[in-house]
């Protein structure tokens, strides 16, 4: 660790995700699920700024400056056990404040919680010098949580096994989507819940396919080819009908999706987030805007963008 070139502060941007596709196995005798999904990390933004401390604290707030409520501040926030994570690696015997700004939306299936903690990991490296490789914050990112390791990687990727198995995605073409928040967030354990329950309840109609859960090509040849049309075809997520049965209101929005002009729209990852897909940036913009006027918390968002990483010191 090499302490002549500790800054003062260092400030890091780490993204939000959308699972464009997410098939999950069955139950493990665990409890977890392993799963094949693709990611992308689009253009809503956690901002982290770590500054030198004598403990290990965090504040939460949101894009107005207020503070978030139900975010814990305690050795549960994800991005508090990064930080001490990477201290205990690098044998660092002081603190960190962490000040986080979210923009991406808490428990809304997007992994804002994640980014939270790729960010810590990144902020901490740089701010103490400790000069981590990648590979060394990868294996501590997959310790934290599954979704952890992409908000590292960014772009697009495939994952498997818990999700935290990354292989990057060929493919840079921009993708245009409109997502839109809201306040109740689903718990992800309670979904996956959900599901299994479903799953017994209407078996054999939506039971998982025997054998590891698998990606469909189609859509890795979309991200390769930049159609939207075909990228719309072949999106999935397995959570969605848990996540419409705990919040039958999506489901309502999302047989819209047409009359708003979007190519397709699903769940984002365990909800209760919405992602429509957009034909292009003006189409998302129109979008964004019907569905603002109609009350919704709307954001035209693009991806891929970066993973975490430090954008000043």
């Amino acid at each position: 660790m090499n302490l002549s070139a500790v800054p003062d502060r260092v400030r890091v941007r780490a993204p939000g995700k959308i699972n464009l596709f997410l098939e999950v196995g069955s139950v493990q005798d665990d409890g977890y699920h392993d799963v094949a999904s693709v990611y992308q990390a689009v253009s809503l933004y956690e901002d982290l700024i770590a500054t030198p401390a004598d403990d290990f604290t965090v504040r939460v707030v949101d894009e107005s400056g207020q503070v978030v409520p139900g975010v814990p501040s305690d050795d549960r926030n994800l991005a508090l056990r990064a930080a001490r994570m990477v201290a205990r690696e690098v044998g660092y015997l002081g603190g960190v404040h962490l000040d986080i700004r979210k923009s991406v939306p808490v428990a809304g299936g997007m992994g804002g919680g994640s980014a939270d903690a790729a960010a810590a990991l990144v902020a901490c490296d740089a701010l103490w010098g400790a000069g981590l490789t990648s590979p060394a914050l990868q294996e501590m990112a997959a310790r934290l949580g599954a979704d952890v390791p992409f908000s590292l990687l960014g772009g697009s990727a495939v994952g498997t096994g818990r999700g935290d198995r990354l292989s990057p995605a060929l493919g840079r073409a921009r993708f245009d989507w409109v997502v839109v928040a809201d306040d109740g967030g689903l718990a992800t354990p309670a979904v996956y819940a959900e599901l299994d329950r479903l799953r017994e309840a209407r078996r054999p109609d939506i039971a998982p396919e025997p054998g590891p859960p698998e990606v469909d090509p189609v859509v890795l040849q979309a991200l390769r080819s930049g159609s939207p049309d075909l990228l719309a075809g072949s999106l999935r997520n397995d959570l969605h009908d848990a996540a419409c049965s705990l919040r039958p209101d999506l489901c309502d929005l999302l047989d819209r999706t047409s009359e708003l002009g979007a190519l397709a729209g699903l769940v984002s990852g365990s909800g209760p987030t919405l992602a429509f897909l957009a034909a292009d940036a003006d189409s998302a913009r129109g979008i964004e805007h019907a569905l603002s006027a109609a009350g919704h918390r709307a954001r035209h968002v693009s991806g891929p963008v970066a993973g975490a990483k430090v954008v000043s010191r």
